[in-house]
């Protein structure tokens, strides 16, 4: 796929194996900008204990009020393997994480979907999060079904002329419900353990923002 990337509604189709770069400026590597113990997700998602972000450099959506801007616009961060971010799920694991959450993971699926083949044969147990803004080709969720327990889409917009106003994206609306509908066809609706941490199911977040039109 990477070489002839179609991996979100962009569709680019550049070949990112010969460090061609689209619209989302990500190369054919894995490239992380932060590994924490997120408190301050919802707290059915963060719990007592956290939850195992791992923040992802780059984007397919360039939002002009973006809180993580030098990550998603600017690409900060270091590239890593499969093999290497696989390890890192482990130790999210080992430090009492509730999940894994896969911040902006949209771009790296791929690559992601092989490092979650490696860490599940290493033990890893806890419920997988795919945290994303809502800009996702339903055919690359598809490839996600058995390896994603949790989705967390935003649904940044009903409005496809903000939407391209302030993420320069085309026909969000329609894109966003198509991808989230395969979301929810593949987990459901919400499931809590007894402590109240979510273990499956799909969160929708919608976006409220101060006036700036």
């Amino acid at each position: 796929m990477l070489e002839n990337c179609k991996m979100c509604p962009h569709k680019c189709g550049v070949n990112r194996i010969n460090d061609k770069l689209g619209i989302c400026k990500a190369g054919a590597k894995i490239k992380i900008a932060l590994v924490s113990l997120h408190h301050f997700e919802e707290p059915c998602i963060s719990g007592d204990k956290g939850s195992g972000t791992i923040f992802f450099s780059n984007c397919n959506l360039k939002c002009v009020y973006c809180q993580n801007y030098k990550i998603s616009h600017e690409g900060k961060g270091k590239e890593v393997t499969a093999n290497e971010l696989s390890n890192i799920f482990l130790a999210q694991q080992e430090k009492q994480a509730h999940n894994i959450n896969l911040v902006s993971p949209t771009i790296y699926v791929e690559q992601i979907i092989e490092a979650i083949k490696i860490a599940k044969k290493k033990g890893l147990s806890i419920p997988i999060i795919y945290n994303c803004g809502g800009y996702e080709n339903v055919e690359t969720i598809k490839m996600l079904k058995g390896y994603v327990d949790v989705y967390l889409p935003d649904f940044k917009y009903f409005d496809d002329e903000l939407a391209l106003k302030y993420s320069k994206v085309k026909n969000y609306t329609k894109v966003a419900q198509d991808a989230i509908l395969e979301m929810h066809k593949q987990v459901g609706s919400p499931i809590l353990d007894d402590n109240g941490i979510i273990t499956k199911g799909v969160i929708i977040r919608h976006l409220v923002l101060p006036r700036i039109y």
